[in-house]
C-alpha cells in the first residue's frame, strides 16, 4: 500500500479520494490532476479486498466528497477496445455468488445482500460527456470486479451474458464502492483499457497507452469537478 494523506490541509471545493492498484496508475492520475489539492490518490493494493482496506483507511483519514476507483482494465471486444475509457454506470462483483448445478448464482440470488453498486450517474455522464468532447474514446457501462482476472473466451462469453451490456473488467472497484458506500460517499470507477477481455495474450497488452489514456482522463476529470 502507498499513499499519503494530508488532514489538516485546507480544503477547496469538493474533496476527491482516488483509489488505484499499484503505483504506475496512481502516478498517470496524479499527472493528469496537474497536483491540484483537491485530490488525494492512494496506490491502494490488488484486488478488491486490499481496494476495500486502503479506502477505508483513507476515508477515516479525512473528509471526502467523492470517491473514485481508478486504473486500467480489460475491454469486452464490441464494447471498449483497446486505448479506450470507460466510466462506469454501476460497478459489479461479477463473481461473487455461488456455483450450482444450474449455473453462478450471485448473491443477489442467494439472498446474501447485492452484487451491484450504483455510482453517481449524473457525474459519470458528465464525465463520460466531456472525455469524448476532448476527443478521447469514451463509453459508459457495467464495470465488473472479479478476484482472477479472465485468460478465456468462455469465461469472457459467461461474464458478458451474466452482466448485459458489461462494458470492462478490473478487480478493485466493488472493494472501493463497499467501502465509500458504506459511509454515504458517492463512488464512480474509471477505466483505461489495456487488452481485451478473453484469452491471456500479454503481447498484445498496451499498458503504455492505457496509462497514457488514463493520465488523460486525470486532467479531464479535473475539469469536470472544478
Amino acid at each position: 500500500m502507498s499513499y499519503e494523506i494530508n488532514a489538516s490541509r485546507e480544503q477547496t471545493g469538493l474533496r476527491v479520494l482516488v483509489i488505484t492498484a499499484v503505483p504506475a496508475e496512481r502516478d498517470a492520475v496524479l499527472r493528469g490532476l496537474r497536483g491540484d489539492a483537491r485530490f488525494d490518490v492512494v496506490a491502494g493494493g490488488v484486488g478488491p479486498a486490499a481496494a476495500a482496506a486502503s479506502a477505508a483507511k483513507a476515508l477515516a483519514a479525512a473528509e471526502y466528497g467523492l470517491v473514485v476507483s481508478a486504473g486500467i482494465g480489460g475491454g469486452f471486444p464490441g464494447r471498449a477496445e483497446i486505448g479506450s475509457l470507460v466510466v462506469a454506470d454501476a460497478i459489479v462483483a461479477a463473481d461473487l455468488g455461488a456455483e450450482t448445478p444450474e449455473g453462478f448464482r450471485s448473491v443477489d440470488e442467494l439472498g446474501f445482500g447485492s452484487s451491484r453498486i450504483a455510482v453517481d450517474a449524473s457525474l459519470a455522464a458528465r464525465l463520460t460527456e466531456a472525455l469524448q468532447r476532448a476527443g478521447l474514446p469514451a463509453h459508459t457501462g457495467p464495470v465488473l470486479t472479479v478476484s482472477t482476472v479472465t485468460g478465456t473466451a468462455a469465461t469472457a462469453s459467461e461474464l458478458a451474458a451474466r452482466v448485459p451490456g458489461a462494458a470492462a473488467e478490473a478487480m478493485e472497484g466493488f472493494g472501493v464502492a463497499v467501502a465509500a458506500r458504506d459511509l454515504g460517499i458517492p463512488a464512480l470507477e474509471l477505466r483505461a483499457i489495456s487488452n481485451a477481455v478473453g484469452p491471456r495474450d500479454r503481447e498484445a497488452w498496451r499498458i503504455k497507452e492505457a496509462l497514457d489514456a488514463l493520465e488523460a482522463a486525470g486532467a479531464i476529470l479535473l475539469e469536470v469537478l472544478r
